[in-house]
């Protein structure tokens, strides 16, 4: 069977290819701890679950409009308005099968061979490979933990040249949690007047997991004079812990919506009828049980920093938002391992290493374009979450300098 060569530009999602060996261990009757999965470990909602049962024994099963039904779209239409400050008509809002369909109908709707995407790194690992699909090149603009892994105007101005067409801003940001507030949105936007002809994904999926007071903002909103080649996506899959029923949606200018949805048309049709109606329970019902979990991850976040902070040779930059840690490793390259004497060359090599000898589960940085560091995802319990760094801490320590 001769395969297409666009499925060579590509790799399988590292994340999802971490947590499947983490599970193979865990078969096999190892002790693994796994942190790589990007999912909240807590239950969807009750009363999601709930209207989902109900929408199924009204007989809400059959295929809905490809771009999602009109009761979910007028619930997120009011969410854009409530929460955001944004006002689309129904017409530009598309709802999909999770956002990563969302990133993929909008690139594959845009994208020519030769277009360039800008990319800050770190990244979520799908950005770009989803732009090599689409015959795009990413261009990745390194954010450093110096900086808070956030793109600077410098940097932005640096990436754009005349074939870029999308800027990819993630906030908060899987892996690093970085968010950026609006006046940091507008030092950017202040760039992007300049450069009419690119467009900005506005990933906001993680809006609701967000630290310390902050509060959230989002390019269309702080910019909107950029509202006109803005897309901004979100989803209930972090905030309601709805990874597994696949909802994305979005809002932005009315000829990208309507070339996603025919995109669509043609690919998955509508997303699930019944994840539709529990997505619909989801932002119209009570919204505490958000707050709730947020200020969990606010906890278990302040835990393992201090924990790993503390361990010789790991630097650990405190995310404000998302659930993960993007632990430095600088400072453990070059030792040796207590038990084969190998070299820790790499971020790869540690993980590597705290995957056989600790039992700990985690994705190495180069998966996410920013190196020396390591993701570890908190949606864990605190125990279990304690357990594990204290196995990376202990780990860590038994390297040979």
């Amino acid at each position: 069977m001769r395969l297409a060569a666009r499925i060579e530009r590509i790799k399988p999602s590292p994340s999802s290819v971490a947590a499947g060996r983490a599970r193979a261990l865990k078969a096999q009757g190892h002790d693994v701890i796994s942190l790589t999965t990007g999912e909240p470990d807590f239950d969807t909602p009750e009363h999601v679950r709930r209207a989902a049962f109900e929408a199924m024994e009204r007989g809400e099963t059959r295929y809905t409009d490809t771009d999602g039904t009109p009761a979910l779209k007028r619930a997120v239409q009011d969410k854009f308005r409530r929460e955001n400050g944004l006002s689309y008509e129904l017409d530009e809002i598309v709802v999909a099968s999770g956002g990563k369909q969302v990133v993929f109908n909008a690139f594959m709707a845009t994208l020519e061979a030769g277009d360039e995407v800008v990319v800050p790194a770190p990244y979520w690992v799908s950005y770009p490979d989803i732009a090599l699909l689409a015959g795009a090149r990413p261009v990745f603009a390194p954010c450093p933990a110096a900086g808070g892994f956030k793109l600077t105007p410098e940097a932005l101005e640096a990436a754009l040249t005349p074939r870029t067409r999308w800027l990819v801003l993630n906030s908060p940001g899987n892996p690093s949690g970085a968010a950026y507030a609006a006046g940091e949105l507008r030092a950017l936007a202040d760039v992007l007047v300049r450069h009419p002809d690119v467009a900005i994904l506005s990933d906001d999926m993680y809006e609701h997991i967000l630290f310390d007071g902050r509060v959230f903002a989002t390019m269309a909103a702080v910019a909107p004079e950029l509202a006109g080649r803005t897309l901004t996506l979100n989803g209930v899959s972090k905030a309601y812990a709805m990874t597994g029923w696949r909802i994305g949606y979005a809002g932005g200018p009315r000829v990208l919506m309507r070339a996603m949805a025919k995109l669509q048309s043609q690919s998955t049709s509508n997303p699930c009828s019944v994840s539709q109606a529990a997505a619909l329970a989801a932002l119209e019902g009570p919204q505490a049980v958000v707050r709730e979990r947020s200020a969990a991850f606010e906890r278990r976040r302040d835990l393992a920093v201090a924990l790993l902070g503390a361990v010789d040779g790991l630097s650990c930059p405190v995310p404000e938002g998302a659930f993960y840690l993007y632990p430095g490793c600088e400072g453990l390259m070059g030792r040796r391992r207590p038990d084969t004497g190998a070299v820790i060359e790499r971020d790869a090599d540690l993980v590597l290493y705290l995957l056989e000898q600790a039992g700990v589960a985690g994705i190495a940085g180069d998966a996410y374009g920013l190196s020396p560091h390591f993701r570890l995802s908190i949606a864990v319990g605190e125990d279990t979450l304690v357990q594990a760094c204290e196995r990376v801490a202990h780990a860590c320590a038994a390297l040979r300098v």
